[in-house]
């Protein structure tokens, strides 16, 4: 028994090596994903099926049988593709057995078939231990033992299978049971390299795309792009990077950067042809990359398109100069890459289209200064003509600028103290136009004057106040609170006018004030309307804090 023990232990480690070279081939790598296409499916039961028939062979003949290690094939490729792959590889590996003969053909076709069922219906229960060296030694002894039953059951002579078991069961129930566990060994140990040098490029991956995330927010152009290839290239062991927009090389850095020149025309035929198709395209050698130089070294290269709103606008190209250096997880962290890269030109594209928005609403604003304001301006100045010229002289002196203050190009954010500076032009107004019956009360806190707000949006609050709260009143108090709280700037306009009624609409200078600090600050930026309970309007602003160079 030990000869035949040590004998079976020989010709499992034969097939244990082969299984290690095929563990490591693109194939393999493929088939042990959880998801298999129809294609992976049949070819893990011809293979595994095949890896049966070899371990018959392989095997050992005693009184009229076989020791072997048939059982490992099916039984891995119940562990990784489930019981019906079992079955059907087993079923191929057991009537291989039983075509050749012996009075344990029958028995040993029929365990073939039913240890891959088996194999695969165990996996299935335990899914998170299909991988495991301990779960495969117990599976291969169980199943083997049960090949052992299914012999004494079947086979005939009874004598005769009791004398075979006696000597080939425990040798095969422990050879093989250990030699699945090293199978799955071998995979567990697939699974986690393969696990591993993913989170390397994943990790690879983000690192990039939190360095040139704050650059690409300008777009891309020929600085940008400069910038972002050098820094792929320090991060990878590409030998040359490139960015193209549609027609020309934006940026080239790296092997043949002397010919491959920023802001000439693209000279490979592959990278046209990955901007015509939209496709990721892997290139091998160097009469495919097409580049008409002769002493270019490039070699190899992968191009992906980048793209905005599924639009190509450019590629992504990591040059080698060898054709060898470009394996599975190269091509899928370059496509991971250039998806990352396409999401932050999507979003420095929405960002440019929101500034200008922003812009195109101010301007609007501004040519939309309330005629009504203007002349019940003038009107107040002449009736002040008379009775107090002074004063008048002093209002069109403010008149004049107001107006060039309303009509400069303003930023789309100015300091909270540049916003309050209108609102104190516009209620010199209207406290002339009241007759000194409209109070103001400002509570300012000097921490928020460097706030950052959109201009007139203070102003724009203050007008609705007087308007829809004071005038009906004849007069009134306007109280302006400004403070810092939770790192953002709350802005109130407060009166003691008439208070909203329950019909009451936001009317369109608020409706746009809303709309603007929605482009500007996304949901940070609020905007609230509500009553008081002893009458009057409350108006909050909510503003983040944010400088200048945030929204450039």
């Amino acid at each position: 028994m030990s000869e035949l023990f040590i004998n079976l232990i020989e010709r499992l480690s034969v097939i244990i090596t082969l299984a290690f070279f095929i563990s490591k081939t693109k194939l393999f790598r493929n088939v042990i994903k959880q998801d298999l296409t129809l294609r992976q499916k049949i070819g893990l039961i011809i293979g595994f099926g095949l890896f049966g028939i070899i371990g018959t062979y392989w095997g050992i003949p005693i009184k009229g049988a076989i020791a072997n290690s048939r059982v490992v094939g099916p039984a891995i490729a119940g562990i990784i593709g489930g019981p019906t792959i079992g079955l059907l590889a087993g079923l191929i590996a057991g009537v291989h057995r039983a075509w050749l003969g012996g009075f344990t053909a029958v028995a040993c076709g029929i365990s073939t078939t039913v240890e891959g069922l088996i194999a695969g219906i165990l996996a299935r229960r335990f899914p998170e231990k299909r991988f495991n060296v301990a779960f495969g030694i117990l599976t291969g002894m169980s199943i083997e033992t049960l090949q052992m039953i299914i012999i004494l059951l079947l086979a005939r002579p009874f004598d005769d299978a009791f004398s075979l078991v006696k000597i080939i069961g425990l040798p095969m129930i422990l050879v093989n049971g250990i030699g699945i566990g090293v199978f799955l060994l071998i995979l567990e140990s697939t699974v986690k390299e393969k696990e591993h040098i993913g989170a390397v490029y994943a990790e690879k991956a983000l690192n990039i795309a939190n360095l040139t995330l704050p650059i690409l927010r300008e777009g891309l152009n020929m600085k940008t792009a400069a910038e972002v290839a050098r820094i792929i290239l320090n991060k990878t062991d590409a030998d040359a990077v490139a960015l193209t927009d549609k027609s020309i090389i934006l940026a080239h850095v790296g092997s043949g950067e002397d010919h491959h020149l920023s802001g000439t025309s693209i000279k490979t035929t592959a990278t046209a042809k990955a901007l015509n198709n939209g496709v990721l395209t892997v290139v091998l050698n160097k009469e495919a990359i097409g580049c008409s130089n002769s002493g270019c070294k490039l070699a190899s290269a992968v191009i992906a398109p980048l793209f905005i709103k599924n639009e190509v606008v450019g590629a992504l190209k990591l040059y080698y100069n060898k054709p060898d250096k470009i394996g599975e997880f190269t091509i899928i962290f370059i496509e991971g890459l250039s998806r990352l890269i396409s999401t932050q030109l999507e979003l420095s594209m929405l960002e440019s289209q929101a500034k200008l928005l922003a812009r195109a609403e101010l301007k609007a604003l501004q040519a939309q200064i309330n005629p009504h304001f203007l002349f019940n301006s003038l009107n107040t100045i002449v009736a002040l003509c008379r009775i107090n010229p002074d004063q008048a002289r002093e209002l069109i002196i403010k008149l004049s600028e107001y107006f060039r203050r309303n009509l400069r190009e303003w930023e789309p954010l100015i300091p909270l103290a540049e916003e309050l500076k209108n609102v104190e032009l516009y209620l010199t107004f209207e406290k002339a136009r009241f007759s000194n019956k409209l109070l103001v009360d400002l509570n300012i806190d000097d921490k928020v004057k460097e706030v950052l707000v959109p201009p007139f949006a203070v102003e724009t609050l203050v007008e609705n106040a007087v308007k829809h709260g004071i005038l009906p009143k004849k007069g009134g108090l306007i109280q302006i609170n400004a403070k810092l709280q939770d790192k953002k700037a709350v802005i109130e306009v407060v009166d003691n006018g008439i208070g909203l009624s329950e019909d009451a609409k936001i009317g369109v200078g608020l409706s746009n004030l809303k709309e603007r600090l929605r482009n500007l600050f996304r949901e940070e930026g609020q905007f609230y309307l509500s009553s008081k309970e002893d009458g009057g309007t409350i108006s909050r602003l909510i503003i983040p804090l944010l400088s200048k160079e945030a929204l450039r």
